[in-house]
């Protein structure tokens, strides 16, 4: 079964998800469930879901930094449009066992180190190298 898993994963998982709930549901089954595969696939769950938090909070950093340093940029508009649905998509992602593993800071400057040296030609005005907003503030979504 182990083949499978790195041959067809929709059906290996499909087969997993049917040997586990029989297993759950009392029935004896000739087949051992892949569990060294079943426990790496549970592991990535909670990776994946911190990984798409963190990445989403990274786009409003980054966002909100682009709207700041050009605010007449005919994309400004936009980039605070983005913001505010990358922050939705983090609250969204959002749990809060993964408060201790969010490093703003850390985010914020990656956000700055990939701002573009320049927007329509435009160098940008200067942003804080110190992240102006906390975690909190950052989910914080205004309805």
């Amino acid at each position: 079964m182990s083949d499978l898993y790195d041959d067809d994963i929709l059906i290996w998982s499909e087969h997993q998800v049917e040997l586990l709930r029989r297993l759950a549901a009392g029935e004896a089954v000739n087949e051992t469930p892949d569990w060294l595969n079943i426990i790496e696939e549970v592991a990535d769950v909670g990776r994946n879901s911190l990984r798409a938090c963190r990445s989403r909070l990274f786009q409003a950093l980054l966002h909100d930094l682009k709207a700041a340093a050009w605010p007449q940029s005919r994309d400004a508009p936009h980039w605070r449009s983005e913001v505010r649905v990358a922050r939705v998509n983090a609250v969204d992602a959002y749990t809060p066992s993964m408060r201790q593993r969010i490093d703003v800071a850390s985010l914020y400057a990656k956000a700055v180190h990939a701002m573009p040296e320049s927007v329509d030609g435009q160098p940008p005005l200067p942003v804080s190298d110190v992240c102006p907003v906390t975690l909190d503030e950052l989910l914080s979504v205004v309805p």
